[in-house]
């Protein structure tokens, strides 16, 4: 793993894009390491004492933003470069923005898409390049998807607008890109892209979604129950031989759901709920043994004890049965087997489990007096 330079190695002059393109290109196939942090424009803005603060009305914030652009614009002689550091001392929203959105609306499309290309990829302020891709929000050329995926792997800044950039050009290879994105980011701004691509409903992106859209973050439990919608997991599930890595995946969507009050859809609101831990139950049973599919079992074991789960709609006598299925996974000896080995080699997940659900569901594996 590479190790980020201080922000004063990383240069005055670098521009954001470049920072994150740089970082990329040492690994390309994963997530930047810490989110691309920090920036190089780290020591203007680590430590603030007047940092810029979202209005109090939330309706006026990006008002000042829309303002800066609005003098800009009027000004016919004016070019992208004069806005270089002029958003530095105001309060720039990271999510879409109705007053940024108007303000772009005012002025020729193709110098909002000038001047949003020039700050995303030249601005050396964070706060520059935000407008830039909020600029860039509002027009659809295909021409800026390189442009904005690039920008968008620093995803806990620029991910909501990236996403979103994204999805306004799904028609020309935005949901191609969100795809790729979306294995190139972690948590908040997996949370963004992957519910932009929810939204666009891409057929070719369900395959990904059903198997690998979670990551087992926390954050997960925002979009978890958007996927098993969006994605079709009731058909995929119940299918007759579905590969491993969808049930696995499966499981997991399912413990996310499971424990997902307050941020996203529950099993208790997922009405496919009941045919799809059936069918989780009865593929999982098929496949070996591991840690993580006996930690599922579990955690969903549990969770059909809970009174929430009769809020489930059930066949009749369809929670008792799945129960039973799951326990009797976790009873038998090559399970047993495969999580006393997890425990004895201190795996985190085991230990967890010992601690937290072994006692109320009195798992073998886990009972000294077991024959």
């Amino acid at each position: 793993m590479s190790v980020t330079p201080e922000p004063g190695l990383l240069g005055p002059h670098l521009s954001i894009f470049d920072h994150a393109l740089r970082m990329h290109r040492e690994d390309p196939d994963v997530p930047l390491f810490r989110d691309g942090e920090p920036y190089p424009d780290e020591g203007q803005h680590r430590g603030r004492k007047s940092r810029p603060r979202e209005p109090e009305d939330r309706r006026r914030s990006g008002a000042d933003v829309a303002a800066v652009l609005d003098t800009h614009f009027a000004d016919g002689s004016a070019v992208p470069g004069d806005l270089a550091g002029a958003f530095h001392d105001i309060y720039v929203p990271i999510h879409p923005n109705e007053h940024i959105m108007a303000a772009a609306c005012r002025v020729d499309a193709e110098r909002v898409r000038a001047t949003g290309r020039w700050l995303v990829q030249h601005a050396t302020d964070r706060c520059a390049t935000t407008v830039g891709l909020a600029l860039l929000t509002t027009v659809w050329d295909e021409d800026d998807i390189e442009l904005i995926k690039t920008i968008g792997l620093l995803s806990k800044g620029f991910g909501p607008l990236a996403a979103r950039a994204l999805e306004r050009r799904s028609w020309c290879g935005g949901s191609d890109a969100l795809l790729w994105l979306a294995e190139r980011v972690t948590g908040w701004g997996r949370v963004y892209v992957v519910e932009s691509l929810c939204t666009i409903g891409s057929t070719a992106a369900r395959p990904w979604m059903l198997r690998r859209a979670c990551d087992g973050d926390y954050l997960n439990r925002y979009f978890a129950g958007k996927v098993a919608t969006e994605a079709h997991l009731q058909e995929a599930i119940t299918a007759a031989n579905p590969d491993s890595e969808l049930v696995d995946h499966t499981g997991l969507l399912l413990t996310i759901m499971a424990d997902s009050g307050g941020t996203g859809i529950t099993l208790e609101h997922y009405p496919p709920a009941s045919a799809v831990l059936e069918a989780h139950c009865e593929h999982v049973g098929r496949l070996e043994p591991s840690v993580e599919r006996f930690v599922i079992a579990a955690q969903l074991a549990e969770h059909l004890h809970h009174p929430a789960a009769q809020r489930i709609a059930w066949p009749e006598g369809g929670r008792e049965r799945v129960l039973s299925g799951y326990l009797s996974l976790l009873d038998r000896d090559d399970w047993c087997t495969v999580a006393r080995a997890g425990l004895a080699a201190g795996d985190h997940r085991v230990t967890w489990l010992v601690e937290a659900l072994a006692p109320s569901l009195r798992l073998r594996a886990f009972t000294l007096n077991d024959e």
